[in-house]
Formats: C-alpha cells, structure tokens, sequence
C-alpha cells in the first residue's frame, strides 16, 4: 500500500473514532488494513531506519487509536501489543513532536498492570517515566494514588476514582480493579459473618443498585432471603462431614491385635 493510501486512510480512522458514535467495527477493519500496510513499510518491525518525521508520526497516531479502540472493545491482550509497539516511538523517537496522548496512555497502561495485580511490573514502569511526569501528570498520579489506596485498605478511594479518571477509558480497568475488591471483601464477609442484610452488603461493596447486589450473590452461591433482605453465607462449617467409623474400627481392631502378637 502506498504511503499516500496510508495516509488516507489514517484520516479515515481517527475521523470515524473520534466521531461522537463511533463505529467500533469499522475502526476494527481500518486498523487491521492499517498494521498490515505499516509492516509492509517497516514502520512497526523499524527493520530499516525511517527519518521521514510526518510518516513516523503517523505510524505512531494509528498506534495510539489502536491503544485506545482496544480498551473500548475490552480486548485487553490487543491493547497490551499497542503499548508495546507504542514504547519505541515514546522512547526512541525523541526528534517526533510530542503526543498529546503520550501520559494518558502510559497512565492506562499502568492502570492494566495494577488491575492484573502485576505489581512488580507496575513499578517496573514507573521507573521509566519522567520524573517530572510521574509527579505532576494527572493522568499519572491516577494509577500511582491508585496503588497506594491499594496498598492501604482504602478501597473507598478506589471507588471514588472513578469520578477522576483522565479519560473514560480508565474506567475499564477500574471496574476490573473494582471486581477483584468486592471478591475480596466478599471473601472476608464468608468467614466474619453467616449472613448480612442486603443493604449491609451492598455498602461494603460499593453497589448502587439492588439488581448488581442480587447478580453479585448469585456469583457467589449465598442464599437470598427476599422477605428478610438478607443474604445467607455458604459456610464449610455447615457441611457434614462423613467419617467412615466402621472402617476407622475395623482398621483400629486389625492394629490392635498386630500389637498382641507382637508382644
């Protein structure tokens, strides 16, 4: 495909993506076109060294919409490939003109990193970002407060986030975030109490609705008791538990009378 074809191209995606209802499909397709031409041009294996700065720019801003479609879709290993491609254009590229997208991507990305629990790789990134950036970017001190809410119990803060968040994007992994938090309280509930009033349960789990509670407890196997709005716990407690006594006492009576002969 030729450069200008490219280029036309490019132009149709980022009109159709930033387009108030944006066709997601039609992105999808632009996209797949998009990454087959930029290989063909070297522009995403960079086996040849390109220093045309207007086509290089270009490669990059098809990345970055790529980044960003991926989050929409929910496809989480096809955003993790964009910023990987995305990382040599950031960090080899100086000569580019600067990406308004630039931090609100890495900030994503490490949203993703904190929302999968990879922590060591989260502060992995963290030690390849600006200084500067990494203390006064928003879209940076998003995630990193996000882990330190984290690291302290504080999931309320978790929760509040979502009415900061730099972009709507970031609320995808927070929901992820969310999700993995309410499993673990959920966990704790189990083992602290036999049962809660629906209300109760929907505080400590940060529900709104009454339908995202019930849906919640039937993930959960509790027993819901409509007429008491409450919610009864599974308990390993509760279970019998089947010891074999005939066997235990034929097993018993075989050792004790090894014991007689051998006395």
């Amino acid at each position: 495909m030729a450069v200008t074809e490219v280029k036309r191209l490019a132009q149709a995606l980022s009109q159709e993506f930033n387009s108030p209802n944006a066709d997601l499909t039609k992105c999808g397709q632009h996209l797949s076109q998009l990454k087959i031409a930029l290989i063909e041009l070297s522009y995403l294996t960079h086996e040849d060294k390109h220093n045309n700065i207007e086509e290089l720019t270009l490669a990059r801003d098809v990345l970055e919409i790529g980044a960003q479609w991926s989050v929409r879709t929910k496809d989480i290993p096809s955003f993790e490939r964009y910023m990987a491609q995305l990382q040599t254009y950031y960090n080899d590229h100086s000569e580019l003109p600067a990406s308004p997208l630039k931090y609100n991507l890495i900030g994503l990305n490490l949203l993703c990193l904190l929302s999968q629990n990879r922590i060591s790789d989260f502060h992995t990134a963290l030690e390849t970002i600006d200084p500067e950036q990494l203390h006064n970017n928003p879209a940076i001190q998003h995630p990193v407060k996000l882990e330190q809410s984290l690291m302290e119990g504080s999931y309320n803060r978790v929760w509040s986030s979502r009415s900061e968040v730099p972009s709507k994007e970031y609320l995808f992994f927070i929901d992820i975030l969310m999700n993995t938090i309410r499993n673990e309280i959920a966990s704790c509930s189990e083992k602290a109490y036999t049962s809660l009033p629906l209300s109760d349960a929907g505080t400590l789990l940060f529900f709104t609705n009454m339908q995202d509670i019930l849906n919640f407890a039937k993930e959960r196997n509790w027993k819901v008791n409509p007429a008491e709005q409450k919610a009864y716990f599974h308990s390993d407690a509760d279970e019998k538990v089947n010891i074999p006594a005939e066997q235990i006492i034929k097993q018993t009576m075989f050792y004790a009378r090894d014991m007689d002969r051998i006395v």
